[in-house]
């Protein structure tokens, strides 16, 4: 389905990918972890937000959901602007635009100007992160990646931290802030991506056609999905304000699966879906993530809402965690880099189930050092499993797969993580409210886990390739 890539436009097989600066990664990671911080850093100032603008906390809120929901419609298409423009001016002018986005937020004069700035903000957003894996994960004529361990650290440490820095900046200036300090922070990125060299990205490829019709099918799906996810917790997910935008999404998304398979160009390849290998690759990363992330959901509202202790405090609890995933992620792979795929992905698994187990030890006068060390734990896993997983999907692509490959893997990862993370805080929430919150934070324990347990029984048919290609990583 996905047309040859221009002998021009790309660089030829085997040619060097240079190894990226401080000036290089800082172009390529801002865009990422702006991104990924502005997913989180807005929770911690919605009722800020509300006081102020005086507006409702329910108007607040679309603060949050539109940003998420325009972050889906943008994925759907972000293929399609790589194949087009290529995947380094596409990335370019979605950082710019982000730029521009988080000043309007910041300047909003009302909640519905703000609304309406998120959702901007939240659709040029959601390009970022697969255009520059698509550059970070390229590797050079000896296989080596142009990331650094410490640029790997920063990108997996930005998401733990967004609620800390949010609440720090509240704290200090003010809610305008948490958008305000993005300005200096893109505008620095967009000039440092004039200085990366068009060897490490896929370029444009001519001919490229616009599916507008999948386009839509595939954005209104997706919107639905998330939109679904996103209530379910709230609301019910029985509730018909839940299951009806999660049953068109599904419709329209499986409207769009057969529209893309008949179709040379569609908006997004699926076609590695119907691969056993990297469908296999997803679902394990998918699973990973719930099991991770869940926890890191989980234990910050236990840690304030049971245990009394301050957002701040709530924060620092998941800065080593954050630490610890991002050293994981990076240099694992080079440690196992004679162990197989399965291997690798098994040992993880089975260290995520153990540490998970950690969580039964939680109770309600447990120390903030304790939790921090049980999450710091379970993150060892994400290096373990992620990492490898990642470039066993990514490793035999052509360059011009990359952009679908990287935004599939993208969207697959939200979808499955609301969905995850929502019916694991609908599960502690009902537990909660019959046997208390410390039952049901070790239940929900219990239930990750099986999950864990579960993706370890995954691994084993994992294929029992070598990753020669990790000993670069």
């Amino acid at each position: 389905m996905t047309a040859p890539a221009g002998p021009t436009e790309l660089a030829p097989p085997g040619a060097p990918v240079p190894r990226a600066g401080p000036l290089l990664q800082y172009a390529l990671l801002a865009g990422p972890l702006l991104s990924m911080l502005d997913s989180s850093i807005v929770n911690v100032a919605v009722e800020p937000i509300a006081r102020e603008l005086r507006a409702s906390l329910t108007v607040v809120q679309w603060t949050v959901s539109g940003y998420l929901l325009a972050l889906g419609a943008g994925l759907a298409g972000t293929a399609f602007l790589a194949r087009r423009f290529g995947t380094l001016p596409a990335y370019r002018a979605s950082v710019i635009a982000f730029t521009a986005a988080s000043a309007l937020c910041a300047l909003a004069p009302d909640a519905g100007v703000l609304v309406g700035a998120r959702v901007v903000q939240g659709l040029v957003a959601a390009p970022l992160v697969p255009l520059a894996m698509s550059m970070l994960l390229g590797r050079d004529s000896k296989g080596a990646r142009a990331i650094s361990p410490v640029a790997g650290m920063l990108l997996f440490l930005g998401p733990a931290l967004g609620p800390t820095v949010g609440g720090a900046l509240i704290g200090a200036v003010g809610w305008r802030a948490i958008f305000l300090i993005n300005v200096p922070l893109g505008a620095l990125a967009a000039v440092a991506v004039r200085y990366v060299p068009e060897a490490m990205a896929p370029g444009r490829r001519p001919g490229a056609r616009f599916d507008l019709p999948g386009l839509i099918l595939l954005a209104a799906g997706l919107t639905g999905l998330l939109l679904g996810a996103s209530l379910g917790a709230s609301a019910g997910w029985t509730a018909p304000v839940t299951w009806i935008p999660l049953a068109a999404g599904a419709a329209l998304t499986a409207s769009y699966a057969g529209w893309a398979a008949r179709r040379e160009q569609p908006a997004l390849d699926l076609s590695l879906t119907r691969q056993r290998g990297p469908a296999l690759s997803m679902a394990l990363c998918a699973l990973a993530s719930v099991v991770t992330w869940a926890a890191v959901f989980l234990l910050p509202v236990f840690v304030q809402s049971v245990q009394g202790r301050s957002a701040l405090a709530a924060g620092l609890a998941l800065a080593p965690q954050g630490l610890i995933t991002g050293l994981s992620a990076v240099l694992a792979p080079r440690w196992l880099a004679g162990l197989t795929v399965r291997v690798t992905v098994l040992a993880g698994f089975a260290v995520l189930a153990v540490a998970t187990l950690g969580l039964l030890l939680i109770m309600t006068a447990t120390p903030l050092w304790l939790i921090a060390a049980i999450l710091a734990g379970r993150s060892v896993a994400i290096g373990l499993v992620v990492a490898p997983l990642l470039q066993a999907l990514v490793q035999p692509l052509r360059p011009d797969q990359l952009g679908d490959a990287n935004t599939l893997f993208n969207t697959w990862q939200r979808i499955a993580g609301s969905f995850g993370i929502g019916l694991v805080a609908a599960l502690y929430a009902t537990r909660a409210r019959t046997l208390g919150p410390v039952a049901a934070l070790h239940s929900t324990g219990l239930v990750l886990v099986a999950l864990a347990a579960i993706g370890a029984l995954g691994a084993l048919v994992l294929p029992g390739v070598r990753n020669t290609a990790m000993a670069h990583y």
